[in-house]
């Protein structure tokens, strides 16, 4: 039988794990090398866009590179919270399955989750891959259960699904998925207003290690990277993309 959630647990989930999200965006930052930011964005994006000076080029690679591992690192904080919800409602678990996240039982049936962001989370193969491990997943599952009855589903922790049946699975995002693992209509409203627990705070001290990044980036941007105070841009698609030399 389903247990009522209490949404006293979740905020005081949330409030107590979500400095695992601000700790890892600090150390994400504190881990960069500004060769190692350059290795990893396009030069000839930039190039095209007539990026002239070396504060402009350095602020636009560094956010572009923190844009993306923040999605990563949300992604991870958000999935833990859904893992959270339905252990508490459903006695739900972290699978062991290979690309399965979350398994619990809901009406007499078995839901294998593969959890995701948001709604527009990969490509056709990487789609495949997922429809894979629902595969084998049921499989092995049914393997001494033959008649069991397992729903697999792809949850998305915001964004919105106009048609959930896939064929092969569901999918289901934001209201929908927070109301399938927690029976709670406004849960994905209700955990909103947590995730801004000590933010302010944890932001000011963000911003002070990304303003001292961006000063040292440039400071060793121009000396590497400039001649005559312009970009070398050549030297940049050098380390980008040369073979390197043994």
């Amino acid at each position: 039988m389903p247990q009522p959630l209490n949404i006293n647990d979740v905020v005081d989930f949330v409030e107590r794990n979500i400095k695992n999200f601000h700790d890892a965006r600090l150390n994400s930052l504190a881990q960069l090398t500004i060769d190692d930011v350059l290795k990893r964005k396009n030069p000839y994006l930039y190039k095209a866009k007539n990026v002239l000076t070396a504060q402009e080029c350095v602020e636009t690679i560094v956010d572009a590179h923190l844009s993306s591992q923040e999605e990563a690192i949300f992604g991870t904080f958000l999935e833990s919270l859904a893992i959270f919800v339905a252990s508490r409602v459903y006695d739900g678990r972290k699978s062991s399955a290979e690309g399965i996240d979350l398994e619990f039982e809901k009406d007499g049936i078995l839901h294998i989750v593969s959890i995701k962001s948001g709604p527009n989370w990969g490509n056709s193969s990487q789609i495949k891959k997922m429809k894979d491990s629902f595969t084998k997943a049921k499989r092995t599952l049914q393997t001494n259960a033959p008649q069991r009855h397992i729903i697999a589903v792809n949850g998305c922790c915001y964004g919105t699904q106009s048609n959930p049946n896939q064929g092969d699975y569901f999918k289901f995002c934001g209201e929908q998925f927070w109301h399938l693992i927690s029976g709670i209509n406004s849960l994905y409203l209700d955990i909103v207003e947590p995730l801004g627990h000590r933010a302010q705070e944890r932001n000011e001290e963000f911003e002070a290690a990304y303003a001292q990044v961006l000063n040292k980036f440039t400071n060793e941007f121009f000396q590497k990277y400039c001649v005559d105070g312009i970009i070398n841009w050549k030297t940049i698609v050098e380390l980008n993309s040369g073979i390197k030399k043994k």
